[in-house]
C-alpha cells in the first residue's frame, strides 16, 4: 500500500483532494470505524460487481468522506482501480480485494483527520495556488 500511496502522491490530480468542511465534520463526528463500515457498503454496491452500474460515473465528487477518498485514491471506478491498483475489470471483486479497497480508503481518511500541520505535503486542492485560499476552502 505504501507504494500505491507514493504513486498517488506523485499525481497532481489525485494528491489535490482534501475533505471539505462538511465531510471532515462527518468523519470526526462518526469516527473512522463507522465511516469505514459505510465505505464497505458503498464498495460492495458501487464498485465490487463485475459490471458496476454507470461505471466511471458512479462516484459523486463530494457529499461523503468516502466519495472524496475514492477519487483521491483511484478507487472510484473500475478503470481507476485497474490503473492505480492493478485490479482487472469484468469480474466481481473478491473478499480480499474489497477489504484492500476499504483499507486504502480508510488509510487516506486517517491522514485527512490529522491536523494540517501534521499532514504530509501531498499537493494542493484544485483551484489553489501557493499562499492563496482555495476555491473550496
Amino acid at each position: 500500500m505504501d507504494e500505491v500511496f507514493a504513486k498517488l502522491a506523485g499525481s497532481r490530480f489525485r494528491s489535490g483532494f482534501r475533505l471539505g468542511e462538511k465531510e471532515a465534520r462527518y468523519l470526526l463526528e462518526r469516527g473512522l470505524e463507522a465511516v469505514g463500515g459505510q465505505a464497505r457498503e458503498m464498495i460492495d454496491k458501487r464498485l465490487a460487481p463485475a459490471e458496476p452500474l454507470n461505471d466511471g460515473k458512479q462516484t459523486p465528487w463530494r457529499g461523503h468522506p468516502v466519495f472524496v477518498a475514492q477519487h483521491a485514491t483511484g478507487t472510484c471506478c473500475r478503470s481507476c482501480l485497474l490503473k492505480w491498483h492493478g485490479v482487472e475489470k469484468g469480474r466481481e471483486l473478491s473478499e480480499a480485494e474489497r477489504g484492500y479497497v476499504v483499507g486504502v480508503i480508510c488509510r487516506w481518511l486517517s491522514l485527512q483527520a490529522l491536523p494540517e500541520s501534521s499532514r504530509p505535503a501531498t499537493g494542493r486542492r484544485r483551484g489553489e495556488s501557493p499562499g492563496e485560499p482555495g476555491l473550496f476552502s
